[in-house]
């Protein structure tokens, strides 16, 4: 005996079907929808740095165009992989990372068991910019220009402290390589992001650091620190005066710190091709471009593929510099 379909028999069978549907779809629904509700960016430093700095010039312009709040959220420590696990751990495509060299490039090189794979467990959609690092001194510290610092350390007869913005970040495995190159007697001191180690610079506690352009420019131009040298191929357009490694015979240590925008693996197609067309847009008002350029960054247009495989270089050139750091977390 065929069963009868009463309309609310046919409504219940139509809405079970339309949610079997939607959980099919799983991320597809999700990235025609994206953004939902607000974006959270997690940034692996403290406030001040140069990637909690670019993130904050972006954060206002991106919202504008996706519609929804960008809400920063900085979750320093653990070498930045605590602000790395906490994107993966969210297990949400509206929760990003203001990547950055320290957690994708270095820190996986920290541990003797990776807490991620940076290639596999992340996706790079968007390419912003890259900052020199910078080597400084108090201006108490007799050394003018590279040469006459290799000098004072030399001279010194007992290992010199310098300074980071932390363990494992970029500024901490630069002075190591200038360390191994130069053959110096030097010890690292690793704080929790520039402010702090910056103050301690200030009351005579600290003689020489390896931070981001972008975190001493204001520092230097009132002439409370001195900038030697850059660590990248190309003039900053901010500190045109600033001699850079390469000019100075040091190649080896050319490190740019990069800041870009990644995602969990898995984050919809969707939301990627959303995400990096409205970045393109932010960075298509010159005003914004003027903004990061005066934090010190250099900005670049790259595909999301071209950000991938940027990514995927930078983790293998730091390889081997990080390796022979022996620095470790």
């Amino acid at each position: 005996m065929k069963k009868q379909v009463t309309g609310e028999n046919m409504i219940a069978r139509r809405t079970l079907l339309g949610m079997t549907a939607l959980a099919a779809l799983g991320g597809g629904a999700s990235a025609q929808q994206w953004p939902a509700r607000p974006v959270k960016i997690i940034v692996t430093f403290p406030p001040g740095g140069a990637s909690d700095a670019a993130a904050r010039v972006i954060s206002g312009p991106l919202s504008e165009k996706l519609g929804q709040s960008v809400v920063i959220d900085n979750k320093p420590g653990g070498g930045t992989t605590i602000g790395a696990n906490a994107v993966l751990a969210a297990k949400d495509d509206h929760t990003l990372m203001l990547s950055n060299s320290a957690p994708i490039s270095i820190a996986p090189y920290l541990f003797d068991k990776p807490p991620y794979d940076p290639l596999k467990d992340f996706v790079h959609v968007f390419y912003i910019g890259s900052v020199a690092n910078a080597f400084v001194v108090r201006p108490a510290v007799p050394a003018k220009d590279m040469k006459e610092l290799i000098a004072w350390i030399k001279g010194q007869g007992k290992p010199v402290p310098f300074g980071s913005g932390g363990q494992g970040s970029i500024g901490h495995i630069i002075g190591e390589m200038f360390k191994a190159e130069l053959g110096l007697s030097m010890e690292h001191i690793g704080y929790r992001g520039a402010a702090p180690m910056f103050q301690d610079m200030m009351a005579g506690q600290l003689d020489f650091a390896v931070v981001t352009l972008t975190e001493v420019l204001p520092l230097a131009k009132d002439g409370k620190l001195r900038m030697l040298a850059l660590t990248s191929t190309q003039k900053a357009p901010s500190a045109p005066d600033v001699p850079l490694v390469t000019e100075l015979g040091y190649p080896k240590l050319v490190a740019e710190n990069f800041v870009g925008l990644s995602a969990p693996a898995g984050f919809p197609a969707g939301a990627q091709e959303k995400l990096h067309k409205a970045m393109a847009e932010v960075l298509a008002d010159p005003k914004i471009v003027e903004r990061l350029g005066d934090l010190g960054f250099v900005t670049k247009p790259m595909s999301s593929a071209e950000f991938t495989a940027f990514v995927a270089a930078q983790v293998k050139a730091f390889q081997a510099p990080v390796k022979a750091s022996g620095a470790k977390l």
